[in-house]
């Protein structure tokens, strides 16, 4: 399957029970190069996906191209889905938050370049100390955040970049309300004494 079979976010999801009940089989059915069984499963994931992306892009056009990004992932790596470590709509949902946050990252990586490329042409030290200030806060941040359990981290990215309830959260990722609660508290503690920040 080509990119080009790729088409905009589907009218809307199935009703929930029933996603539920045969998401995970046609995910498998995809891993087989069943084209009609990933169309049931873009038909399915393809709103959802993108309502997450967007509320972490925020820009709908970058958030329609990583959503077919996303869904065309699903469609190469579907033989790695693995339902004894969850269900798939975690499993995509989870690919889908990583690929949002990898976009932002390359956005700001890319914003920081132009911005101190431009200040090195005006000549202004400031600027380029502030710049590099940046910089190395935002590696902060992420060292910090590779410091959590992959748990804690797509439990937090869920919560504080996707904008999701913990009620919706535990939903994403099939645990209990009161796992995900514990999760998040823990790796905000962590993130706390990583960054030696006071909250």
């Amino acid at each position: 399957m080509s990119t080009g079979d790729l088409r905009a976010p589907g009218p809307g999801p199935r009703p929930r029970q029933r996603q539920d009940e045969d998401l995970d089989g046609l995910v498998r059915h995809v891993a087989r190069g069943d084209e009609s069984a990933f169309e049931a499963v873009y038909d399915q994931l393809s709103r959802p996906v993108y309502g997450l992306i967007r509320k972490v892009l925020r820009d709908p056009a970058q958030s329609e191209e990583v959503t077919q990004e996303v869904l065309l992932e699903v469609w190469r790596t579907a033989s790695r889905f693995d339902p004894a470590k969850g269900s798939a709509m975690a499993w995509v949902m989870t690919i889908a938050h990583r690929r949002a946050i990898d976009r932002v990252r390359s956005v700001n990586a890319q914003a920081l370049r132009e911005r101190k490329a431009g200040s090195v042409l005006a000549g202004s030290a400031e600027e380029v100390a502030e710049a590099v200030e940046t910089r190395l806060d935002a590696e902060r941040v992420r060292r910090c955040l590779d410091s959590l359990t992959e748990l804690q981290r797509e439990s937090i990215g869920l919560a504080y970049y996707g904008g999701y309830t913990y009620q919706q959260v535990a939903g994403v990722l099939d645990a209990a309300l009161g796992t995900i609660k514990t999760r998040i508290r823990d790796g905000l503690i962590r993130l706390r004494d990583c960054m030696g920040v006071s909250w």
